[in-house]
């Protein structure tokens, strides 16, 4: 982890080839809302930039995104879907209400 020091030097560092060790580390939250969201992160590149001053330890950049998907929602946060273009809900269409 790395201080309130300057940034790593990005000119010599490395990409990292790494293994999954681990499960597929999911992080579930209930919302005050009563929503439950489902949060992991995609890991695509790990990069060793040099080591921390104050440690000598290595400093490694992990480029991740996180991938969030809605698990449950209540009934009463769901709104009608919007037909394409119109801005008017879908309760009209098949199979919408």
């Amino acid at each position: 982890m790395m201080g309130g020091g300057p940034p790593p030097d990005l000119s010599n560092a490395e990409i990292v080839d790494y293994e999954v060790i681990g499960g597929d580390a999911k992080v579930r939250l209930k919302l005050k809302d009563g929503s439950i969201i489902e949060v992991r992160l995609e890991i695509m590149n790990i990069l060793r930039a040099g080591h921390d001053a104050n440690t000598g330890l290595p400093s490694y950049i992990v480029q991740s995104a996180p991938i969030v998907r809605l698990v449950e929602t209540p009934k009463e946060l769901r709104k009608a879907p919007m037909r394409p273009g119109t801005g008017k809900d879908t309760k009209s269409l098949p199979g919408f209400g």
